[in-house]
C-alpha cells in the first residue's frame, strides 16, 4: 500500500479559491508520477491535473488556467491550487500515484495506481 493522505477540502462560494494537499512519502515523490482526480455525484471520475516524475504537467481542458498542480519535494506534499471555483467543480477530489515505470503522461496510468481517500470540495453559487 502507498499511503496518500488528502486534506484541504471544504465549502466555498463561487469565485473562491482552495488549496488541496496530498501528503506522501519521500520515496513516492522521487519515483512516482502523481495526479489529482475528481468525482462528482452521478458522474465518472475524471483527471484534472497530473505531474510526471520530473515535473511535466497535464491539465484537463475544463480546469486550465484555474488549477495548478505543484509537487513540493522538500515537504513531500502534492498540492492542487484551485482558483475561480464554480459549482461544476463540486466533487470529491482524490490524489493518485503510479510507479514511474508505468507513467506515460496524462491520466491513463493511474487506473491501476494508488489512491487516497479523497477530500470533498463543495461550491455554492
Amino acid at each position: 500500500q502507498v499511503p496518500l493522505v488528502e486534506s484541504g477540502g471544504g465549502s466555498v462560494q463561487s469565485g473562491g479559491s482552495l488549496t488541496l494537499s496530498c501528503k506522501a512519502s519521500e520515496y513516492i515523490f522521487s519515483t512516482y508520477c502523481m495526479a489529482w482526480f475528481r468525482q462528482a455525484p452521478g458522474k465518472e471520475r475524471e483527471g484534472v491535473a497530473a505531474v510526471e516524475e520530473y515535473g511535466a504537467t497535464t491539465y484537463a481542458d475544463s480546469v486550465k488556467g484555474r488549477f495548478k498542480i505543484v509537487k513540493d519535494r522538500v515537504k513531500n506534499i502534492l498540492t492542487l491550487q484551485i482558483n475561480n471555483l464554480n459549482v461544476d467543480d463540486t466533487a470529491k477530489y482524490y490524489c493518485a500515484a503510479r510507479y514511474r515505470a508505468h507513467c506515460t503522461g496524462g491520466f491513463g496510468p493511474y487506473a491501476d495506481g494508488h489512491w487516497g481517500q479523497g477530500t470533498q470540495v463543495t461550491v455554492s453559487s
